[in-house]
């Protein structure tokens, strides 16, 4: 079901772009849309670790260097039937890791020095596990091509306000016109954002679930995101916003209205749902 869930909310995306396309130019802009967002995958696919990575600062650590992490990392891809990914660190006093790769042969763990200061051993292995399970799902590829395609239909977004701004569509009421143009340009980027963050939620809930069946105890990592919860917020992390959903726990700080357009699914409903399969509630 979160697999097929997962299938329809990228089509609907899909389908918003090439609305997008259409609303500007007509067929000539759908095919530029998804030209654009083909363009845009593409290098998405084969680099976007490389830049996630280079972003925070991530350096990778041998096993000399790192024993312990790199050992426990090992241990889980192996109870996860994995291959074993490369491990990172990155040095940020703010508790918190994320994996990215395309797949499973080409994966990237990361973690901050916070996080290893303020959880026990048992409860920053819930943490790897839970990002492993995003490597073992593919989560990371997901999750890649719905940030991609968002980022698209927010492009051609700005490229519609500036096309109103000097009149463009107005004598094109077939292709889309003035009103495709206030579609694109207003709706279009915020029903993007609310289908990308629909996935990111949805994918989040099953790296939980997988993390703790990987890990062994479901409240490990219940513990643990109790704990990175309360730090984030205490030392919020200078992230982008464009890679927050690849955190175990939002980089963001906000409450209120922004906690409607959040990349996570509320902490209280992963937390509680991680007690259910510990004490046996749950299917």
């Amino acid at each position: 079901m979160n697999t097929l869930r997962t299938t329809f909310l990228l089509a609907l995306m899909t389908v918003l772009l090439v609305l997008a396309g259409q609303a500007i130019g007509g067929r000539s802009g759908m095919t530029f849309a998804l030209i654009m967002a083909g363009v845009m995958n593409f290098v998405s696919y084969w680099f976007s670790d490389k830049i996630v990575l280079a972003m925070y600062g991530a350096k990778e650590v041998t096993e000399a260097e790192a024993p312990e992490f790199h050992g426990m990392v090992r241990q889980l891809a192996v109870q996860a039937g994995l291959p074993m990914p490369k491990v990172y660190i990155i040095d940020s006093p703010t508790p918190n890791a994320f994996a990215t790769g395309r797949n499973p042969d080409h994966a990237a763990v990361a973690a901050t020095s916070g996080i290893m200061r303020i959880l026990t051993r048992e409860e920053l292995m819930g943490v790897m596990a839970h990002e492993l399970t995003h490597v073992k799902n593919r989560d990371i590829l997901v999750s890649s091509v719905a940030a991609t395609i968002a980022g698209a239909i927010t492009y051609l977004a700005h490229m519609a306000q500036w096309a109103a701004m000097f009149g463009a569509g107005r004598d094109r009421d077939e292709e889309g016109g003035g009103l495709g143009m206030l579609f694109m340009a207003i709706l279009a980027p915020i029903a993007a954002m609310l289908v990308q963050m629909a996935i990111s939620r949805s994918r989040e809930y099953g790296a939980d679930k997988g993390g703790a069946e990987i890990c062994g105890n479901p409240l490990h990592l219940a513990n643990a995101l109790r704990k990175l919860q309360t730090a984030n917020q205490q030392i919020p992390m200078h992230a982008n916003a464009a890679t927050a959903h690849m955190f175990i726990v939002n980089p963001l700080t906000g409450g209120g209205l922004l906690s409607l357009f959040s990349t996570h699914p509320p902490m209280e409903e992963r937390v509680r749902r991680l007690e259910e399969m510990a004490y046996g509630r749950r299917g």
